[in-house]
């Protein structure tokens, strides 16, 4: 039997994914140490491989065979990209893509006027503003606090994920509109699909049970 291989994002959906595989009775426990400079980790027993990665990196390892399985935010899978099956909403990580800032931008949204919009996901930014929205917007890239954005004037209204809103709120922001919601979710290669089958439906079948 082949190993079946697991790029998991980093970080906290790292550690709610193992906790919902544990449960599953599919273990890792050297992924647990934080000390461990290991790149691969892998279950025998299970025929199992995992290996951790930056979100935005989890979808290409899946697209291109290097993981047969990938777990990653929904955020990401739209924003990448990628040809590869979703095939289960993990139900954690859960949260908001949202336009967001003063109320005074409301107006702006509403007669469409041609407006900047900063953000770290521009795919979806533009998706949502030129093809559902029917507006045209000036899109900016950035990397770092996007809040910042609004309230130094370089932009009307920023696209973000929103989970609380407290930063927002701290900032004189608000949700303006919601996007799409936004969870954990399992994608898998498309020929890796095809030739286990069965491997990744039992799996699937096993993880809803926890859910």
């Amino acid at each position: 039997m082949r190993m079946l291989t697991f790029a998991l994002t980093k970080g906290r959906l790292a550690e709610k994914t193992l906790d919902l595989f544990e449960k599953a009775g599919i273990s890792c426990t050297q992924m647990r140490d934080k000390q461990t400079r290991r790149l691969i980790f892998v279950n025998e027993e299970l025929r199992m491989s995992f290996f951790l990665a930056k979100g935005p990196d989890v979808p290409t390892y899946v697209e291109y065979g290097a993981a047969d399985i990938g777990i990653v935010g929904k955020d990401t899978i739209l924003e990448e990209g990628r040809r590869l099956y979703e095939v289960m909403d993990l139900k954690f990580g859960a949260c908001r893509m949202c336009v967001c800032g003063p109320e005074s931008a409301r107006e702006l949204l509403d007669s469409k006027q041609l407006i900047r919009v900063a953000t770290k996901y521009p795919h979806i930014a533009k998706d949502y503003f030129y093809n559902r929205r029917h507006q045209t917007v000036d899109i900016i890239k950035l990397n770092g606090s996007i809040e910042l954005a609004p309230i130094v004037g370089l932009s009307e209204v920023i696209v973000d994920i929103v989970e609380t809103g407290n930063t927002l709120r701290e900032n004189g922001l608000k949700v303006l509109e919601e996007v799409c919601p936004l969870s954990a979710r399992m994608v898998v290669n498309q020929v890796s699909m095809k030739m286990e089958d069965e491997r990744i439906r039992s799996l699937i079948t096993q993880l809803r049970k926890m859910i």
